[in-house]
């Protein structure tokens, strides 16, 4: 398996009759930015009967404004730009058209994409993140149906991370499942169930039986929280048909990420004691590493990046600072109880839009294209180390050298007289 970038994907779009975009490997790529959007909720029926007018504004298509009636921190910022911001009245459509479609469509063009949704518990992450895959997984059905020279193979694979032990959410089997790391594959979850789908009927049974398995508990902030990190892969491969079994046959693999993170409030906030506090305390622990992780990628390059300190992390690395195209959608409640929950929410977004990405073409080769790929290589840098470099070449090159230091010690020498008095 290889990546191909810039103008070489071109080349292997013509050689091949593919569809190419982008994935991992070793090529060039297209760096990209993580996309960050706000979609604020309406006031729930509590908030209302409890009197809380609701604190934020959308003042345009890309920022957010605090409007507090009451005193603030004189150091808090007041307002904030993403790449889109969604007012309470916005449909969980118009967030998928206006801000993640073109993101995780990538997928079918063979580039790496993943959805987050980070917020507070009750601020509509499982609602919103429910809704984008459905309008996904349909375009992506609407895309095969519309390509029929190119085969296609969808596969689904579902984990939820629980106290910091991964589960298979399609298997009946409650057994905790260990993370490997592969020179090729990177960090993968061993053992872990892949279903080849039928259809799109099919994917949304799947998805049901996720939602059956995931654990989910009643806080102070809403009856059915979920209690977990729940993370659904669509993993695409698709052939042009005319190559099928043919020497030049490649195949692009992508997948999408759909990850619903639980709630990010305090303990305090949701009131948790038994269960539901060492639960919050692992989803925290897991939430703090995950904000760690996207402030040391927002510094730059040259700064460690912590990714093994979670299994959420390090399942995510590809997907945060590496092989993907990237959009986390922040919920929030506008309401007056959840004011400084929603500025962290703000804060964590604010990092993430300056994380630079590096999506690449995931090609998959034949075996026997890529025997000839290696031998063509090996041939050309052979016949370089075969080309004798000539005696007078070389003697011409240090001729040039000691030319030129002549030149410099002239330089120094004439400036150094000059600065004798006479």
């Amino acid at each position: 398996m290889g990546a191909i970038g810039g103008d070489e994907s071109v080349q292997w779009d013509k050689m091949n009759g593919a569809e190419v975009v982008n994935g991992g490997g070793s090529g060039a790529g297209s760096l990209d930015r993580i996309q960050v959007l706000v979609r604020v909720r309406p006031l729930s029926d509590k908030e209302i009967a409890r009197g809380e007018p609701a604190e934020w504004e959308c003042i345009n298509d890309t920022t957010i404004m605090f409007r507090s009636t009451f005193p603030d921190r004189p150091t808090a910022p007041t307002a904030y730009t993403f790449d889109r911001v969604f007012h309470s009245e916005c449909s969980t459509k118009e967030v998928y058209q206006e801000g993640v479609k073109e993101v995780a469509l990538s997928v079918v063009g063979g580039i790496n994409s993943s959805v987050f949704a980070y917020g507070q518990t009750s601020s509509g992450k499982t609602f919103t993140m429910t809704g984008v895959t459905e309008c996904t997984v349909a375009d992506i059905y609407d895309y095969i149906n519309k390509h029929e020279e190119r085969a296609f193979v969808l596969k689904f694979s579902a984990i939820e991370i629980y106290n910091e032990v991964v589960r298979d959410l399609l298997s009946a089997e409650n057994t905790p499942l260990r993370l490997w790391d592969d020179a090729e594959k990177g960090t993968y979850v061993e053992n872990l169930t892949e279903v080849i789908l039928r259809d799109w009927n099919h994917l949304k049974g799947l998805i049901s039986v996720c939602e059956a398995q995931r654990r989910t508990g009643e806080t102070f902030l809403n009856e059915k929280s979920s209690r977990s990190h729940q993370i659904l892969k669509l993993t695409v491969e698709s052939s042009a048909r005319e190559f099928l079994g043919k020497d030049k046959s490649t195949t692009l693999v992508a997948s999408v990420n759909f990850v619903d993170l639980a709630g990010s409030e305090r303990a305090s906030q949701a009131m948790s004691a038994g269960t539901r506090l060492k639960e919050g305390c692992h989803i925290n622990k897991s939430l703090l590493s995950l904000g760690t992780v996207i402030r040391k990628l927002s510094m730059g390059s040259n700064v460690h990046v912590p990714y093994r300190d979670s299994k959420l992390t390090r399942i995510l690395q590809p997907s945060l600072g590496g092989n993907a195209r990237t959009a986390i959608i922040c919920t929030l409640s506008p309401a007056t109880s959840h004011i400084e929950q929603s500025r962290n929410t703000l804060f964590f977004g604010s990092c993430a839009k300056d994380v630079v990405t590096n999506a690449q073409v995931n090609v998959v080769m034949s075996d026997k294209t890529l025997v000839k790929h290696l031998q063509k290589e090996v041939a050309r840098l052979e016949s370089e180390l075969r080309q004798p470099v000539s005696n007078s070449s070389l003697e011409a090159q240090v001729k040039e050298k000691d030319n030129q230091i002549r030149k410099v010690q002239c330089m120094e020498n004439s400036s150094l007289f000059s600065l004798v008095p006479e």
